[in-house]
């Protein structure tokens, strides 16, 4: 357990992390609580590596080192993929308008 026994005699406990000076009682159940600190670290850790998901800058939970960029690199480089295909559709048109311009005259 997590209490020092001050006067054990007079069944008298100290609590160390919260300063709590009580008397040992029969009907009260004392549980160590430090198992259960440790799983909700864990768990602590994957919800912030869920929020750290949503931002592409922030390293993740099981990633390899040096990956950090990786999301920004992907989407300059979609981003750039998807710029010219609308700009080679959009020159297409153009074309295609310039030409029934001249044929139609």
């Amino acid at each position: 357990m997590d209490v020092a026994r001050i006067v054990p005699e007079f069944h008298i406990l100290l609590d160390p992390m919260s300063g709590v000076v009580a008397e040992e009682r029969e009907d009260l159940i004392m549980f160590s609580l430090i198992p259960i600190q440790a799983q909700l670290d864990i768990l602590e850790d994957v919800a912030d590596d869920l929020m750290n998901s949503l931002e592409p800058d922030k390293e993740l939970l099981n990633t390899y080192p040096g990956r950090e960029d990786t999301a920004r690199i992907a989407g300059v480089y979609a981003n750039l993929f998807y710029g010219l295909i609308i700009g080679l559709i959009i020159a297409f048109m153009a074309v295609m308008v310039i030409l029934a311009i001249k044929g139609g005259s």
